[in-house]
């Protein structure tokens, strides 16, 4: 078993020597490229499911906005059902990075079988079988990364990870955006089958030995020690920090997860499928290269700044992106707005595992108690896309798109008056 130190993997790799295992270079690298790859395979065809829906289904074939919100809400449900079991997993599971290959073959399998399967139940099983797949990467990645680096490293390896995820997102993103202007939005099947090949490779170069499995889990003894282990439901129950997290990530979500593929909806109308499938692009593609730098500065300096301030400015950010969304419906305007998910998202990516680790220090709950947190904010982010695509048909884009930001607006309040700063807390439970 590797060192249960803080700094883990740096005392266990000076033991086993050799060319690779020397140092924490190598395994860092991996990590690198392992969110690097799998940035893009972990959401499936996220906000292009949307556009691939509309084109192919379309007012046609009975499709519209509030049909592909239900397949959406329909999938978001399942992989929340699926948060606290997936936490559970990565919390019992010996090898963590097996795990994250076979979740990522599924997740693409799930993907590319749209273009043979047709109907509403055939579409919302698909999408439904990638979401249980895909609710297993943010605790798996968390998991191994806690197991390497140790506690110590934590919040700076995980804005790490965040940068070099948000950096595969721009860059497969890109080349969906690139790649479709000539070949058509099939192309994003294509993109995604080389990302999980190139994800599954990149995973079986993780040495699992070199995971510690106890501090990966945060617990106080090992799994055969018969810890009492109560559940994640019962994790966010008694710790009212933690509850009051969750709510703030559930509206986080509620106001953030429908905005992208809202504009990808409003820009498939304005400019046609093709032309949409590339801005859609553009819209990651800017919103990602924000969250490369803001990533790295949030791991860098959460420890002095705290993580309160922080995701006030996130919440603020949600907000005006929501209200000047409705400013103009032309696509670049729509991009550069777009581009302030940057700050939101990327601060929320970056804080979201590094909080939960504070909120749970001690209590060795750390994976489950992400996956209950996580399926409340997935609830959140189900429920989005129904009520945006159901607004949309009923009152249009701009009725959608303030209720979203007053949504946010909501969250900030509750984030400004009931949320207690994780780091002195932190600080006074070591």
């Amino acid at each position: 078993m590797a060192s249960t130190t803080g700094d883990g993997f740096a005392e266990d790799a000076g033991k086993k020597g050799g060319s690779e295992a020397g140092g924490k270079s190598a395994p860092n690298r991996t990590l690198d490229a392992l969110n690097f790859f799998l940035a893009d395979v972990r959401d499936g065809l996220g906000p292009y499911l949307a556009i691939y829906l509309l084109a192919v289904r379309g007012p046609a074939h009975g499709w519209n906005e509030a049909t592909v919100g239900m397949i959406l809400t329909i999938a978001g449900i399942v992989g929340l059902i699926s948060q606290t079991p997936a936490g559970g997993l990565i919390d019992r599971g010996r090898n963590k990075p097996r795990i994250v290959m076979i979740a990522a073959l599924l997740v693409t399998l799930s993907s590319i079988s749209l273009p043979i399967v047709t109907g509403f139940t055939a579409v919302a099983v698909t999408q439904s079988i990638a979401a249980i797949a895909g609710a297993v990467f943010a605790p798996a990645i968390s998991a191994i990364t806690l197991g390497l680096v140790g506690p110590k490293l934590f919040a700076k390896r995980v804005g790490r990870n965040e940068a070099f995820n948000h950096a595969g997102n721009a860059v497969s993103a890109a080349l969906a955006g690139v790649l479709a202007w000539k070949f058509g939005p099939v192309v994003v099947f294509w993109l995604m089958g080389a990302l999980t090949v190139a994800s599954i490779v990149t995973a079986s170069r993780i040495d699992n030995d070199d995971i510690d499995n106890a501090v990966a889990r945060g617990l106080d003894c090992e799994p055969d020690d018969d810890c009492e282990e109560p559940s994640g439901w019962k994790m966010l129950i008694e710790n009212k920090p933690l509850m009051i997290f969750a709510v703030t990530a559930f509206l986080f979500h509620l106001a953030n997860a429908a905005m992208l593929t809202s504009v990808s909806q409003l820009l498939s109308h304005t400019v046609g499928k093709d032309q949409a499938t590339s801005l859609t692009a553009a819209c990651i593609v800017a919103a990602q290269l924000v969250m490369v730098p803001v990533a790295i500065v949030v791991g860098r300096n959460t420890e002095k700044w705290g993580t309160k301030p922080l995701f006030l400015i996130a919440f603020g950010f949600l907000a005006a992106r929501g209200a000047l969304y409705t400013v103009s419906d032309n696509p670049w305007w729509l991009v550069g707005v777009q581009a302030l998910d940057g700050v939101g998202a990327g601060i929320f990516g970056a804080l979201f595992p590094v909080v939960i680790a504070d909120l749970t220090k001690g209590t060795g709950r750390f994976n489950v108690s992400q996956g209950a947190v996580a399926s409340v904010q997935g609830l959140g982010a189900a429920l989005s896309a129904t009520l945006a695509g159901a607004i949309i048909v009923w009152s249009g884009y701009t009725a959608s798109f303030l209720t979203l930001a007053t949504i946010a607006g909501l969250g900030l309040a509750l984030y400004l008056i009931a949320m207690p700063e994780t780091k002195d807390r932190a600080k006074t439970a070591a």
